[in-house]
């Protein structure tokens, strides 16, 4: 049996194009004694995987050319060879998406309740963005009621709910975004206090001050470049920046100058934390508890933008960078 997969074809020099990518087809391996065959249903695509697309020691290995990009999955069990798994059975994965099937250690999979979240909601609110935003704000950001929290790129899939996990928390919460049409959303949908389109002639810190003049305790950070810099400027003394993403920079082919104004760590005695989800994975049970009763009490929501069918992934993955996301991009493949 065959499965069609995206390869990475070239290592991007800057923005990725669609001549960094190919799709193609391999022959699927034997199922053996503990894995399982998937028929993928949807998977994700994410900013962190442009830094895997560069050659070089990081946190998780890189993609290699040459062969298939991997990432989050969701698809329904074909062949089981576990005991754990039965044929028709729905699994979420960390591994084995950007193709059309994949062959799993059980190991690595974790079967999806459709009776609280939908699948592809394990993806993204339910799976690894939703973790990063509930265990970087309440075990790094440490948020109490009263406190003012500004969040960068707040209309994507981490941003929209640390915005309403801080609001939930009795935070102040102010956000940036890269239209009007998202800035509309976080302020009229999501109810935060208030919110501005980086895309605007007027410098961020300008922003960030006008909508926060008392200053910031704490600043979550997407971003990074001409933002970290905003934020190091506005932090109360004993302000903390959560480091989550800096999408400013994944495209630069060299690195860019460190923010000007760093001494203000110093000055204002400022922590900054950075944040890897996979330290946080034991809260994920208390996390998918919480979340479960706030979605029922309709205090959470979530928004996902959806391409249609694998030769569409490489068109989703380059439109995180444009801005075409709000929420979760999900490729579907069913």
């Amino acid at each position: 049996m065959k499965s069609q997969a995206i390869y990475l074809a070239s290592r991007p020099e800057g923005e990725p194009t669609p001549d960094n990518f190919r799709i193609d087809s391999y022959e699927l391996p034997e199922v053996l004694r503990g894995q399982v065959l998937l028929e993928n249903q949807c998977f994700t695509v994410d900013p962190y995987m442009r830094g895997r697309m560069n050659e070089g020691e990081s946190y998780v290995p890189p993609f290699e050319v040459g062969k298939p990009l991997d990432g989050g999955v969701v698809g329904r069990v074909l062949k089981s060879e576990s005991d754990k798994f039965e044929e028709g059975d729905l699994v979420v994965s960390d591994s084995g998406g950007w193709r059309t099937h994949a062959v799993l250690e059980s190991s690595q999979l974790r079967k999806v309740d459709t009776t609280v979240f939908e699948p592809s909601d394990y993806l993204g609110a339910a799976g690894m963005p939703g973790l990063t935003a509930y265990s970087g704000l309440f075990a790094l950001g440490a948020p109490k009621a009263g406190d003012t929290v500004m969040v960068s790129a707040a209309s994507g899939a981490v941003g929209s709910l640390v915005c309403q996990f801080a609001k939930l928390n009795g935070c102040k919460v102010y956000g940036s975004a890269g239209s009007d049409e998202k800035v509309a959303y976080l302020t009229d949908e999501l109810k935060i206090d208030g919110a501005f389109n980086y895309k605007s002639d007027k410098p961020v810190v300008e922003h960030f001050k006008q909508l926060a003049p008392e200053g910031l305790d704490i600043y979550w950070d997407n971003v990074g470049d001409e933002f970290l810099e905003a934020a190091l400027e506005s932090m109360k003394e004993h302000g903390r920046i959560v480091s989550c993403g800096m999408i400013a920079i994944y495209n630069a082919e060299t690195p860019p100058p460190g923010p000007r104004n760093l001494a203000r760590i110093i000055q204002k005695r400022i922590q900054i934390k950075g944040l890897l989800v996979r330290d946080h994975a034991s809260l994920m049970p208390e996390y998918l508890g919480r979340l479960a009763v706030w979605k029922k009490n309709g205090l959470v929501s979530w928004e996902t933008t959806r391409f249609q069918g694998l030769e569409k992934a490489v068109d989703a993955f380059l439109g995180l960078f444009s801005g075409e996301n709000k929420g979760k991009m999900i490729v579907d493949l069913k």
